[in-house]
């Protein structure tokens, strides 16, 4: 049969064309080269058949990517390594905050704020020249979450009772202007008009096109120590649980694997996995 006629089955349950061009935008997009894309692109289309998942075929892509470059690999399954920050949202409200500093923005994450009616709980609170924003983040687990219209509509009355309490106050250094909804899954696109009437600012895995999180975190160098391939999927959620929830921490902090009693060899790997990710010169002290 050929390629083009195979149904693939996605993780929502939906059916749809197998698409080769997707499946290469994907890898040149973690940085597989066009002879590397063409073997995995051969490989699979070999094994390929009428109803297969969409996982199936994410996993023998990146098992081949592995063999080529683990650097590869990472940014490959850098959505599954988000999902793999959970179950709690923090380490997610983490990285995004670490996100809005590398913007020159001073952060707080979990901030509880008053209210005109009631107290909120702010996931992260932002300021930059005398403004302020309140930062909402909606985690999932699951990639078949979506947020839908009442997610927004439900922040940004939330973010109407903090900011009359907040420009009300006097002793408020700083103008509360904006509410932002950050989620790693998509919005509906009921979610993402509503947001633009209101004038709520949305970031999601892929929206604004061009500029939504994974965009941010490849600029960034900011991924998440679940992307790594050199570390066991325990070993990784140790690291969380330690608050060590971006390479660029872990790096700089490398004796935690030691205490994990990792071996030498492993860490060094490790490293070396980060240092590629990162962009760092492992003989430099990792000065970019």
């Amino acid at each position: 049969m050929n390629a083009k006629q195979i149904i693939v089955t996605k993780n929502s349950e939906e059916k749809e064309f197998y698409s080769e061009d997707k499946l290469r935008a994907s890898l040149r997009s973690c940085g597989a080269t066009n002879n590397q894309i063409d073997v995995i692109i051969s490989q699979i289309n070999a094994h390929i058949y009428n109803g297969i998942t969409t996982n199936d075929i994410y996993k023998k892509a990146f098992s081949i990517l592995k063999k080529f470059d683990r650097t590869f690999a990472s940014r490959y399954s850098l959505k599954r390594a988000l999902f793999e920050l959970g179950p709690t949202g923090y380490p997610f409200e983490r990285l995004i905050s670490a996100l809005l500093k590398e913007k020159g923005f001073k952060t707080k994450v979990g901030v509880v704020l008053q209210g005109h009616c009631v107290t909120h709980e702010v996931d992260v609170l932002a300021e930059k020249d005398g403004i302020a924003y309140a930062i909402e983040c909606k985690f999932h687990s699951d990639s078949r979450a979506t947020s839908n219209v009442k997610v927004p509509l439900y922040i940004n009355s939330r973010f109407l009772d903090v900011q009359k309490h907040w420009n009300g106050n006097s002793n408020n250094g700083t103008h509360l202007k904006q509410g932002w909804l950050v989620t790693n899954t998509r919005f509906t696109k009921d979610a993402v008009d509503y947001g633009k009437c209101i004038g709520l600012t949305l970031l999601s895995w892929d929206y604004p096109k061009g500029n939504g999180i994974k965009t941010n975190i490849d600029s960034y160098g900011l991924y998440p120590v679940t992307a790594l391939t050199t570390l066991t999927k325990k070993e990784k959620q140790q690291l969380i649980t330690r608050d060590v929830i971006l390479l660029k921490e872990l790096y700089y902090n490398i004796q935690v694997l030691q205490n994990l009693n990792i071996s030498a060899n492993r860490i060094r790997q490790t490293k070396n996995e980060m240092g590629k990710l990162l962009h760092y010169d492992t003989f430099t002290n990792g000065t970019r």
